[in-house]
């Protein structure tokens, strides 16, 4: 029996931001240059209209299919395969509604589609009002972007506040402001972390929580070795392993509904003395392994003491 072949992976460029905050604009340029577009066929999904329109005349090549989305219901793996088939297309470029959640489509993607690149567009006239009155789905954009673009930017404007509103939700993200003549700047701000990763033992502040977990997270390997102090709140299961617990924080992001309980996993003898929600201060040395929790490598907390304690002042962790 011949060998199934694994479908090759459709890439998949994606575009947020809110309405007029120029992602038209930047396709219709991203289209017109031959470094990008070198004649592939490629499926052009629109799930809302400004005010600019595609002019397909000033593509080089016509292999740009565009098709519309006018709800989220619409995005379901079977009718995103159906248009990728109608249209022939090698590849899909998404202009995103900046109104829905990234999860109708992340959840919603056929298996062997693969998001490359995820770019976020603002108008920096009106960011700081969607931030204060939509922050959930601010974040929601922000969270996943390899690169958020700052439009219309003007030299008045203070750099460090739409800093800091990035960084607060993303440490990975590249930040780059675009002015009214066309210079762009990227950002070079740098964020210390509020610990010092270099100390015989790292001891994580109650109020430096979220972010140490966030930079724990994406670079675990900075971690490895290293003897940590913290406080946590105990999880306990009656399917973990013999000598093992989770302890962690709950976490606000932007709001009350996407509080997260936020934890690793760590490795002790004397686990089985331990109670879910109980608080504590606990040392460790951090391993980064394998592990069932993570679905593959992540940080796990190689315990050498545990101390019961009382909760924080704020109980749960944010980013400010």
């Amino acid at each position: 029996m011949a060998k199934k072949q694994t479908p090759v992976d459709v890439p998949v460029y994606l575009f947020t931001g809110f309405l007029e905050s120029g992602k038209t604009k930047f396709i219709q340029g991203t289209f017109e240059d031959k470094r990008f577009n070198g004649g592939e066929r490629t499926l052009l999904l629109i799930c809302e209209e400004g005010e600019e329109e595609y002019d397909l005349s000033l593509f080089p090549y016509k292999n740009v299919y565009i098709r519309t989305i006018e709800d989220p219901s619409e995005l379901t793996p079977d009718n995103l395969s159906a248009l990728l088939e109608e249209t022939g297309a090698e590849r899909v470029v998404v202009e995103y509604n900046g109104m829905w959640q990234l999860q109708n489509i992340f959840g919603n993607l056929p298996e062997n589609w693969a998001v490359y690149q995820e770019m976020m567009f603002v108008d920096s006239t009106t960011f700081l009002n969607y931030n204060a009155n939509m922050r959930s789905l601010v974040v929601d954009k922000l969270n996943t972007c390899d690169l958020v673009a700052f439009n219309r930017f003007s030299k008045d404007y203070d750099k460090m506040e739409f800093h800091k509103i990035v960084r607060g939700i993303s440490r990975r993200a590249d930040i780059a402001y675009e002015y009214a003549n066309g210079q762009v700047e990227y950002d070079d701000i740098e964020d210390p972390l509020p610990f010092d990763i270099n100390a015989d033992t790292i001891v994580i502040e109650d109020t430096d929580y979220a972010l140490w977990y966030r930079d724990i997270m994406e670079e675990p390997q900075k971690y490895n070795g290293k003897i940590m102090k913290f406080r946590g709140l105990v999880a306990m299961d009656s399917k973990f392993p013999s000598g093992m617990f989770a302890v962690g924080r709950h976490v606000m992001t932007c709001c009350v509904d996407d509080i997260s309980y936020c934890c690793i996993v760590a490795e002790w003898k004397n686990s089985a003395s331990l109670q879910s929600r109980q608080w504590v201060n606990v040392t460790g040395t951090i391993e980064v392994k394998k592990h069932k929790l993570y679905r593959g490598k992540g940080p796990v907390l190689k315990v050498s003491e545990v101390v019961l304690t009382s909760a924080p002042e704020q109980e749960v962790a944010t980013f400010y």
